[in-house]
């Protein structure tokens, strides 16, 4: 293999996905560090794994601590948001300042040109700009959670599973002879494996938060509600009300510990505002752009008019109303394959 002298840091999970990632960087002639970041907890089997393909592919491994920045620019985070009534995405708070953040300055300390992770996604140029897309795998795309990259970043950063399948990331996992081929994949947050955020939010601050009053729209009490952070907009199951009808969270009033109740019909909005935008495919707006926005992970795209008010604000107006807009969670814009920004849905 004809080397190419350019040394890389891939972020290893463990998973299979940054697996091949590393494997694949290394058939191109790279020189690879496989460097595993520890950020909940102690030594951990993910460790043991990515230790043992890095030992199978002949490249060192590394362990970065990264604890205590994890702490407080995640779950502090995380807990700090839902506490104000927010429903905040912790993967691109980690993507933002951990993963593209930490892992690239901690990577330029052992001398990596660029660092490469397990993400399904791509990065191509336009003149001067760097873009980054969809994968080609859509199942698995994960450009929604890297909106908030920016140029500089786009530079220092390899997706070399953005081309490939899932099933094609198994299958040359097999052929590598990695044991990690076949392994399901997580869909919990790290820090909360459980999924019981309330009770991580409740054992991370030391607070309680008290019950309050359900109420409906027009303000009339319903029943009671066990703490504004079990809560979120679209809920509609675990209420422990009896009503006559359907009814579902449209709003978490924090300054009042209020939770209201409405119908199908409360929760459509046509109009959202974002802010702490970041734009990947021009510098701004300069005028209102016909373009496609996921207001949630797992949705897909939805048509709408995006107008950006002032440096760090846009306004969408979509075509048809979307249920259950979440204030905390991302909106992402698309121009067809490419990202073309986002922010958070205020």
């Amino acid at each position: 293999m004809e080397k190419n002298n350019i040394k890389i840091a891939i972020a290893m999970s463990g998973g299979v996905d940054s697996s091949v990632a590393a494997y694949l960087a290394l058939t191109e002639g790279n020189a690879v560090t496989g460097v595993t970041m520890r950020l909940c907890g102690g030594a951990s089997e993910e460790e043991t794994r990515a230790a043992a393909v890095c030992e199978r592919l002949g490249c060192p491994h590394l362990v970065w601590d990264l604890q205590s920045e994890f702490r407080a620019q995640v779950m502090e985070r995380f807990a700090r948001a839902y506490a104000e009534g927010l429903t905040p995405n912790p993967c691109i708070v980690c993507n933002r300042y951990i993963k593209f953040g930490l892992f690239m300055d901690k990577a330029r300390g052992i001398d990596a040109d660029l660092v490469a992770t397990g993400h399904y996604a791509r990065i191509s140029r336009q003149g001067s700009r760097l873009l980054l897309q969809k994968a080609v795998d859509k199942a698995k795309d994960q450009s929604y959670v890297l909106y908030s990259l920016s140029q500089e970043v786009l530079g220092r950063v390899r997706f070399p599973l953005g081309a490939l399948t899932k099933p094609e990331v198994r299958e040359i996992a097999r052929a590598q002879g990695f044991e990690n081929a076949d392994r399901s994949e997580s869909q919990d947050i790290c820090f909360v494996p459980d999924g019981d955020y309330a009770a991580f939010i409740e054992r991370y601050t030391g607070k309680t938060f008290p019950c309050g009053d359900f109420t409906d729209m027009q303000g009339n009490v319903l029943g009671t509600h066990k703490g504004i952070i079990r809560y979120t907009v679209g809920q509609r199951r675990g209420l422990g009300l009896a009503l006559p009808a359907s009814m579902y969270v449209v709003e978490k009033d924090v300054q009042h510990n209020r939770v209201r109740l409405g119908f199908q019909k409360d929760l459509l909005s046509d109009t959202v505002e974002v802010g702490d935008i970041n734009l990947i495919a021009c510098e701004s707006l300069d005028r209102p752009e016909r373009l496609s926005v996921k207001i949630r992970y797992n949705q897909s795209e939805q048509p709408a008019t995006v107008e950006q008010t002032d440096r760090n604000h846009l306004c969408i107006r979509f075509d048809v109303p979307q249920r259950a807009v979440t204030a905390g969670q991302a909106a992402v814009l698309y121009d067809g394959d490419t990202v073309v920004g986002g922010g958070t849905i205020m």
